[in-house]
Formats: C-alpha cells, structure tokens, sequence
C-alpha cells in the first residue's frame, strides 16, 4: 500500500509533465498545461531551471523580428520604459546576444539512460520480435523480476530489491524530508519529461496497451529512485541562483510582449481597412450557388480565399470534428479510433454500412484489404525471423531496390498512379452514427431529436442565415510519405484523424428526411428541399478537395460539376500561392507528398499567432497567411450568447493548445520539440528518439518549424484572440467559467473583442476583468516599417 503523503506529493510533482501523444495519434497539446493557473512568465521561468533550458525565444529570433520590422520600435520601448529600462532596444539586444548559453554535461546520464533502455522495452508496442517477459504484471513487478540480469547494477539476486513500489519508495526516502517530496519527484520527473509524459498519456486515456501492460507514475519513480540508490547517484536536486539569468529573461519576456503587441496591431489595424470598403448593400447580393464548411484550422485560411475567387461561393469556419462528439470504426481494421478533441468524451460511435445492392462490393473491397494486410504481415515475418532474414534480403533486394528507384525518381506520378488505382469505401458505404453506450454488447441508437441538435448546432456556432442547393462539410487531412510525425498533420481538432470521417457523418445526417422535419416544426430551421449535403476532404499537402457525392440526385449533377470544376482551379492557384510557384505547381505538391525524403511535405500550423471568431468580412479580403484560425460567428443570431460560450470553452481552449505545443517545440526543441528528422529512430511504434536513445521526443521536429537550421519559419508568439461581439456578453461568459479567466488572467492567451456596440472599437482584456484600446496612446502613430538599427 503507497502512503498517502507519498501519492499526494507524486500527484503534485506531476503537474510540470504534460502529455507525450503517440506518432498514431499525434495531438498538439500544451507540454505545461499543469502550469496553466500560474502566470506564464513565472511558469517559463520554473519549467526552465528544472529542465535547465531557456523557455523564452532566442536572440536570433528577436533579431530577425526586428529586423524584420515584426517589433515596432515605439511599442518596444514603451514596454521598456514601462519595466523601468532606459536604454534604446538596440542595447538590450546585443546584451542578449552577449549573454552565452552555458550547456553542462547532464548529471543524470547515466540514470537517464537506464531508465530510458528499461521504459522501451516495457512499453514497446509491437515492434520488438521479442516482447519483455512479465508486462502484464506491470512495469514495477516485471523490471523487479529481470533487474538482477542487468550487470550496470550489481544486484546478485531479486530478493535485494523491495517487493513493491511503495516499498522502494518509502526505503529510499527514508531519512528524506516530507517537505522535499514533491521536489525530489518533480527533479525526476522532469529528468525524462518525453517519457513521463508518455506515461501520463497512457494513464489518463487508458488505453488498449495501459490495460494490457499497465504502467505509473509511482513505479517509475520507485525504480528510476532505488537504482539512483543504488549506484549511489544524487536524489535530491541542487539549489542556486543567478540573477544574471533572471534579468535576462525579464527582457527576453519584455521583447516577445512587444513582438506579440505589434502583432495585434497589425491583425486590428488590418480588420479597421476591410470595415471601411466593406460594402453594406448585402440585399443587392445573388445568394451563394454553393456554401462550403471548412475546419477553423490555419491551412484552411489559403484555401478559402481560392475557393472564393472561383465562383457565387460563401465559405464558413467550424472546429473540424463538425460538433460530433465521436469514435470512428476504419472498415479496414476494426479498431476504433477517437475523432474528436482529446478534451471531449466521445458519445458517438461511428461504423460504416454498406449502401443498398453494394454489400457484395463492400465484401470484395473486404478481401483486397485482408489480402494486402495478410502480404504485409508476410513481408514483416520474412524480414525479421532469424532463419529467413539474411536469404529474404538478398533474394528480394532487386525487386525492393526497383521499388526505391521509382519512389525515389518519380515520386508524382506515382501517387497519382496509387491514388487512382487504391480502393476506397466511401463509395460503397454509409457512416451510420450510434451511441458510445451499449445494452450488454448492442451498441444503442440516437434519438432522432439528438441527430437533429448536432445538425442544428453546426448552424448555430456558424450563424447561418441561409441556404444553397449545395453545402459542402470539409473536413481535412494530409498525406506525406516516410514521415513519422504525419498524423500532426492530420486534424488537431479530430484527435489527429481526417476529418472526413466527421464530414460525412454530418452530411448524411443533415440529409435525412426526418431530422430536416424536427429542425423546421422545433427548431425553425427550414431547410429547403432543393438543398443537398456533401462530405468532402481538403488534402492541406496538395490543396484538392475531394467529394463523397455519391447521394446527390441527378437534378444536382450539373451544378456539382461546376464546382468540382472550380475546386481544381482553386487548388491550381492556392498551390501556386503556398508553394510560391506559377507553373505545375498541383505536379510539386503531389510530388512533395509521395517523396520518401521530403523532410517537408507541409508546414502544419507553422505561423500560428491568432484565432477570429467573426463574420467573414473581417478576413474576406485580407491574406492573413495562415497565421489565424477562423471561425465563423454573427453576435446578432446568437441571442443567449450560448453559441460564443460553446466556442469559447472548446475551440478557442484547443488553439491555445496547439499555439503552446508550437511555441515550446520552437524555443526548446531539444526538450519539448522533436530534434532533426536527420537522426530520428521510432521506437516501440509510438515515439521516436534522437539516435540510439535518450528521452522520448514528444514535440514537433525542426523541419517543421525552420526553413532552415538558423531561419525561423514558425514565429513563437502566443494566441492573440480576437471575438467580435458584444464586450459585456463577453464578459458574461468569463464571469462563469474560472478556466477561461485563469488563462487570459495567466497570460496563456490575449483576448480582444470587437465591441459591435461602441462601433466595432477594439480592446484587450487585462487581468481582473478590465480592458484597454489596442490601437492607443502613442501606439497609434507606430509604422511597419520603424526599426532602430546600430
């Protein structure tokens, strides 16, 4: 039995550690969310000396924005002034530069090793041939039993070693101060934070592996602290200060707060241009031929401004799991997989049905996928079984070497080749949506009133107002070839899934008969007959929207084509734009997604800095590229205020998410980032590591976030949000809910609003509730292009 004060004090420690999500699974996710009700600047600063790490940009990054013109010279030095630093900015950032990084040799190495060679084997995923023996008792129990093979330990026999780990933990810190607890165990902790956060990961969703191989927080400490016990290594952390240092990272925060400010007044003053040519003779206006739903993600900014070029169309913002709450069951493997945000319960389960007089197609497509997973299975046996390993390798190595020189020399036109000639389901099935709940085993279905309130949700959050013959719910998703870290690129909001899964869903949903009838006689939605829903998917790696169209009638056939017609020109020219070429640059983006050594294939969210809930004229006409999420609002349908709510306590909380997971893996790549792809290894299919081994990369790799190994490519600026409604309706919503207060109080997050009331004037929350003007005092004269150079 664990002692109480021991388990409080690990509950404790295990705030610094975030969570490290699977490669499978791989969502974004603040790595010191446990530090959330701190202030972000005193955070920064006590994650960094325990991980001793700088968590705050380097001076590379601010000279570049500098120079750059991204820091405004005005706003720079009045944030200066403010702190009491008299000094030009010039003198601040070559103090910074003078400041030299001293990187010492790891004290842990050797404890961080053993830990790391011992934590892979258990929590191995099926990768190894051979698995450890023993896992299902647990990770404690099973080292317990082969600790005495490992020589690096010099125990002669298990009867050395404490038959628990509350057992080892009590006989380590015997002689131990209790008021030293949470500090010895935050040291270790944090000494691996990939792994812990692994852990973590593994404890709290519970997973498939976490039942069958169960492992804790308290039995890593109980083994990392017996065998620091045991080689006679330190326990309890070393204390010092340098207030050098922390000068130092006063003015490192002080320069990111005013990149940060003049980022906001950029975003403001661009929002203030579009409201004076926005026209308001929206009457005189041809209802849109078609509406399109894409994710609030940052890709769908680019192409939402394409497809709108292209033709009569009106696009929306919307968190890309469209409001279903849901599991997903792939017809190709069974297993269930979570598709949306990690922060909401799953109520829905979502299966595929054959379509009516297709069932044979869908037993075939059946065969062909049992048949291929059976040659891989095959290929994988052959390969790694000690007595055909060497006689597999030469015997397939001609046929293997082809295989690469194809991948390798003609990369497009061989995932054109594939993607024409890959089975796909959609065609043949139906998603059918039931309840997560079950009767014994029979899974339960939805209410026709539930189906109907999911639909009616999407329009609410959207503030819809109106109905084309064509709306089209687009989800996203990408594709890369040879990269571990592809399902980052998938949908944050879906739990690193595609969205199309979702995107279908709510199409069927929003088709069926009867849900339109509940939604006109309670809700007073009217949906109009001549009104058909489409799931699609956007491939943010080649910007192509494909269609799952294979319900719409024949009277919509000639209008669909039109816009199929119209989504390949804005894939020409949305391609052309982010890849900044004029010619073949669909052939580019194909390419980039089937080379094997493309260290690229997307850049993801990279540039991430602000988050819009508002109509669409506030970013219609402006190219914010990519550096905004955009979800769609209108103040004025959403009476109660119950919609902003919604997408306050979801969407907004998930971006924060995602901007803090960018941030760190930016300014600490080496602890909360994932290294150089150069030398990644994957182990136990769930992580990778740097080389032969180490701690657990938990955080998105260099090629990501650079364009090179000294030029940023992402800029680590915190989530400027930015609401256009009602300030006091705002203000309503904070008063409830603690959490969202103790971010923007915390500094995790800016909050502007766009006060429709005090004609769409512009103010940012301060902490305690209270507000001041973005664009005021002697902001209002500063310029892009103002920098002081020396």
């Amino acid at each position: 039995m664990m002692p109480q004060d021991i388990l409080k004090s690990i509950d404790e420690a295990s705030k610094v550690i975030g969570k490290t999500w699977p490669l499978y699974s791989f969502v974004t996710s603040n790595p010191l969310s446990g530090y959330e009700q701190t202030d972000f600047k005193t955070a920064v600063e006590r994650a960094g000396s325990l991980l001793t790490t700088n968590l705050f940009p380097e001076t590379a990054l601010f000279r570049q924005a500098w120079e750059q013109g991204e820091i405004w010279d005005v706003v720079l030095k009045e944030l200066l002034r403010e702190s009491g630093y008299t000094e030009v900015p010039e003198f601040y950032l070559r103090q910074m530069e003078s400041h030299k990084e001293i990187i010492g040799k790891n004290k842990n190495h050797i404890l961080d090793g053993m830990m790391a060679k011992w934590l892979s084997v258990f929590m191995d995923e099926g990768l190894a041939e051979w698995e450890m023996p023993g896992k299902e008792a647990g990770f404690y129990i099973a080292w317990r039993q082969l600790a005495a093979y490992d020589q690096e330990l010099g125990i002669h026999s298990v009867k050395d070693i404490p038959k628990s780990s509350g057992e080892a933990l009590q006989q380590v810190l015997k002689g131990q101060r209790e008021a030293d607890y949470v500090d010895i165990f935050t040291y270790h902790l944090a000494s691996l934070p990939g792994w812990t956060g692994y852990i973590n990961y593994r404890s709290e969703s519970n997973s498939l592996w976490q039942q069958a191989y169960p492992i804790t927080m308290e039995d890593y400490l109980a083994v990392r602290l017996w065998i620091a016990n045991q080689l006679n290594l330190k326990i309890i952390p070393e204390t010092n200060t340098d207030d050098s240092s922390s000068e130092l990272l006063t003015i490192q925060y002080i320069w990111l707060k005013a990149w940060e400010s003049t980022w906001q007044q950029q975003l403001v003053r661009s929002f203030a241009q579009q409201k004076a040519t926005r026209t308001n003779n929206k009457s005189g206006n041809k209802a849109p031929d078609a509406q399109m739903v894409f994710c609030i993600d940052t890709r769908s900014e680019l192409i939402r401004r394409h497809v709108e070029t292209k033709g009569n169309y009106e696009t929306f913002g919307y968190a890309g799991f469209f409001g279903i709450a849901m599991d997903y069951s792939n017809l190709d493997d069974g297993i269930n997989r979570k598709s949306c945000p990690p922060i909401v319960p799953s109520a829905y389960r979502v299966y595929e049905l054959p379509q009516s007089r297709k069932k044979e197609k869908v037993l075939t497509y059946k065969r062909k996928v049992e048949t291929a997973q059976f040659g891989a299975y095959f290929l994988k046996r052959m390969k790694n079984m000690l007595p055909s390993a060497f006689g597999f390798v030469e015997g397939s190595g001609f046929f293997y070497g082809c295989y690469l020189l194809i991948r390798t020399l003609v990369p497009g036109p061989y995932y054109r080749f594939k993607k024409k000639n890959t089975p796909s389901y959609e065609d043949i099935c139906t998603p059918e949506l039931l309840s997560n709940q079950k009767v014994e085993t029979i899974p339960l279905h939805i209410p026709l009133e539930e189906k109907a309130g999911i639909v009616k949700s999407a329009f609410d959050l959207t503030g819809w107002q109106e109905f084309a013959p064509l709306i089209l719910f687009v989800g996203h998703g990408s594709h890369s070839a040879n990269n571990a870290f592809a399902s980052s690129l998938d949908c944050g909001a879906c739990a690193a899934s595609p969205g199309r899964h979702n995107a279908r869903m709510l199409a069927s949903l929003a088709n069926e008969t009867e849900v339109r009838s509940v939604l006109a006689e309670k809700h007073k939605v009217h949906i109009p007959d001549s009104t058909v829903f489409i799931g699609a998917e956007h491939n943010t790696t080649t910007d192509e929207i494909m269609l799952f169209d294979v319900h719409v009638p024949r009277s919509h056939q000639k209008q669909l084509s039109v816009v199929k017609s119209n989504l390949v020109l804005a894939q020409q020219t949305a391609t052309q734009d982010r890849l900044g070429v004029e010619q073949n640059s669909v052939r580019m983006a194909e390419r980039k997604a089937n080379q094997w050594s493309e260290t690229r294939p997307e850049w993801g969210l990279a540039k991430n800095a602000g988050f819009i809930v508002g109509p669409r004229w506030l970013t219609k006409n402006d190219n914010l590229d990519g550096r905004c999420f955009l979800h769609s609002y209108n103040w004025k349908l959403d009476e109660t205020g119950a919609a902003l709510e919604g997408i306050m306590q979801g969407p907004m909380v998930v971006t924060q998410w995602i901007n803090n997971h960018y941030y760190f893996s930016m300014v600490a790549n080496d602890t909360f980032g994932g290294g150089s792809k150069i030398t990644h290894n994957i182990t136990g299919r769930f992580g990778v590591v740097q080389g032969n081994g180490g701690d657990l990369k938990m955080g998105l790799p260099l090629q990501s976030l650079r364009s090179s190994d000294t030029e940023m490519y992402h800029k680590p600026l915190r989530l400027s949000v930015l609401i256009q409604a009602p300030k006091a309706r705002i203000e309503d919503i904070l008063s409830r809910n603690e959490n969202l207060r103790a971010l923007l109080d915390n500094e995790w997050i800016y909050l502007m609003v766009m006060n429709p009331m005090k004609d769409d004037k512009v103010e940012k929350y301060q902490k305690g509730m209270s507000w001041v003007p973005v664009l005021g005092s002697s902001f209002t004269s500063a310029k892009k292009d103002v920098k002081v150079t020396a």
